[in-house]
């Protein structure tokens, strides 16, 4: 991995936005894409796209959608004690919440918060905590000492707190700490393929971008493809992996990027598979396959339209959905190896087949 990759995959992951608050996401990502494409769109929901122009005006149009938002939470009330009760934005492992770092955004400044929690010289006397804590019982603190501070500090009701955390390479070089991989492997993944193939002729247009409000049920998909009318589509995100003590688990690390060829929302459509898997063994790029349990925007674009043929492709990683993933870096360039060939490849013979072929 050269110097120019860790430095964009220490800025995205370290930038804080959850869904509903993606603008500073987008407002980074729109300045990288806009020097890789001919034209850059945004829709009304707040999804961003970057566009290759294709010479020939029937060449097929294919998509290549991540997410801007990671997992955090909105701002609920103010307590008379100036803490503030939230709601979640996403899926959280209520076990993980408490006793956490996080950034409080207001309309006009930012502030430190952290998780509450119950330390244990409090549980002394009890029988013991059953089952996972409420995550709506989980207040947030920013240290003000009374619900009129909070507010003149500009605390309302719709701010959003976002994880807090530094992006950290590991010790064998070879996987990597940092929050929100799900789903900044998706943006930086756009970013340096369409780096490699800017001196390159494509036999489409490509059309790569991202979209908001994934992680409160795939809302901001929809409008995208209804924007940009892809002949197919591809999801880019980081999906769980279930490999701490198996190796027969979904999604196993440095084994290549997955191939989701069935979740809740999608079966992947027959010569789609077949397509990808012929590029992944001709390329020898390592690829596994992964039938999870959880959804992605593939989900929202298939049924759109008249119908896309839909799949998501992309990494594996440790503990999604907390302030810490733990993920491999040869399966990201894995990732990385396929969407570049896949784009390659794809002409109109190709859609024409993967579409209509028996």
């Amino acid at each position: 991995m050269d110097t120019s990759t860790w430095k964009r995959i220490v800025k995205y992951t370290e930038l804080q936005g959850t869904s509903g608050q993606e603008f500073m996401v987008r407002k980074a990502f729109r300045q990288d894409l806009t020097p890789l494409v001919d034209e850059v769109v945004q829709n009304g929901l707040g999804g961003l796209y970057g566009i290759r122009e294709n010479h020939d005006e029937k060449a097929p149009r294919i998509m290549f959608g991540a997410h801007f938002d990671e997992v955090g939470f909105i701002v609920k009330a103010v307590t008379d004690r100036g803490l503030l009760e939230v709601k979640p934005l996403g899926g959280w492992n209520p076990f993980v919440v408490s006793a956490q770092r996080f950034t409080l955004f207001t309309r006009k400044q930012s502030y430190p918060v952290i998780s509450s929690s119950i330390p244990p010289h409090l549980l002394r006397n009890q029988s013991g905590v059953n089952g996972a804590p409420n995550l709506d019982d989980i207040l947030f603190d920013g240290g003000f000492t009374s619900k009129s501070e909070a507010l003149e500090f500009g605390v309302r009701p719709g701010d959003f707190i976002v994880p807090q955390v530094k992006t950290e390479l590991l010790a064998n070089q070879k996987r990597v700490i940092s929050k929100s991989w799900d789903n900044r492997f998706g943006l930086v993944t756009i970013l340096d393929v369409l780096d490699k193939l800017q001196d390159q002729m494509l036999p489409n247009t490509l059309m790569m971008g991202a979209n908001v409000q994934e992680e409160v049920g795939l809302r901001g998909v929809g409008p995208a493809v209804h924007q940009l009318q892809p002949d197919i589509f591809f999801g880019l995100d980081s999906s769980t992996a279930d490999d701490l003590t198996s190796t027969t688990g979904q999604g196993q690390l440095d084994q290549g990027t997955i191939l989701r060829v069935m979740d809740p929302g999608v079966i992947m459509p027959r010569r789609l598979k077949e397509f990808i898997l012929d590029i992944a063994s001709d390329e020898k790029i390592p690829l596994q396959y992964f039938v999870p349990n959880g959804g992605t925007d593939s989900a929202g674009a298939q049924s759109q339209n008249n119908g896309i043929p839909s799949v998501t492709l992309g990494v594996a990683s440790r503990y999604i959905h907390t302030h810490q993933t733990l993920w491999s870096i040869a399966d990201f360039e894995a990732a990385k190896a396929l969407v570049e060939r896949l784009i390659l490849q794809l002409d109109a013979t190709t859609v024409n087949d993967i579409i209509y072929g028996d």
